[in-house]
């Protein structure tokens, strides 16, 4: 028998109070190998209201497309400095900020070669349990034979492709929207 959350059994409003000291905005020091990148955005409602404590957790691979796990067996080199994990929380606007390196490629199902991405956890009020995502790099030749993307519909894609911040070099814009017409991608693991 599988037991389902109930309404008042979701993980907010309060879940990310005492996990100040838990969150990790910097997945990849300054010893780390790879592009520097920052990304920054919000988490949006369906009308387009910033959502002030939601958390935001994600993985990557470091820029060799090697995991910092130990069931990564891939004969590829870690790196000094690189976490692979963050954690950040949203402010009253809504938004957050992450600095990391852009990820390699990695193998996905039947071995094709993953665009280089990092997966995201959304965590919020209201959700019985968190949310999945990817966020993928504009420009990138992968994208278009990446087996999981290449599952999402065409014309959703764009929700799930970080954009480029005209004049700022290594800063990306990627946006969270959890309902409504631009509603971001999210995976049913």
């Amino acid at each position: 028998m599988k037991l389902t959350a109930t309404g008042n059994q979701t993980v907010g409003p309060y879940f990310h109070i005492g996990l100040s000291r838990m969150l990790i905005p910097v997945v990849a020091g300054p010893d780390a190998e790879g592009k520097r990148i920052t990304i920054h955005g919000r988490v949006l409602d369906a009308d387009q209201k910033p959502i002030p404590d939601a958390l935001i957790e994600t993985w990557q691979a470091n820029a060799f497309g090697k995991y910092a796990h130990p069931e990564d067996m891939q004969d590829k080199p870690l790196q000094k400095g690189f976490l692979g994990f963050g954690r950040v929380a949203t402010d009253d606007g809504g938004a957050f900020s992450l600095t990391t390196i852009k990820p390699g490629r990695v193998p996905g199902p039947g071995g094709i070669l993953q665009a280089p991405h990092v997966e995201v956890s959304v965590f919020m009020r209201g959700l019985l349990r968190h949310l999945v995502t990817r966020i993928y790099f504009p420009d990138e030749a992968g994208n278009a034979e990446d087996p999981v993307l290449r599952l999402v519909e065409p014309d959703r894609r764009a929700t799930m492709i970080a954009k480029k911040v005209p004049g700022s070099e290594g800063v990306l814009e990627w946006n969270v929207n959890m309902a409504g017409e631009n509603e971001t991608v999210f995976f049913d693991f």
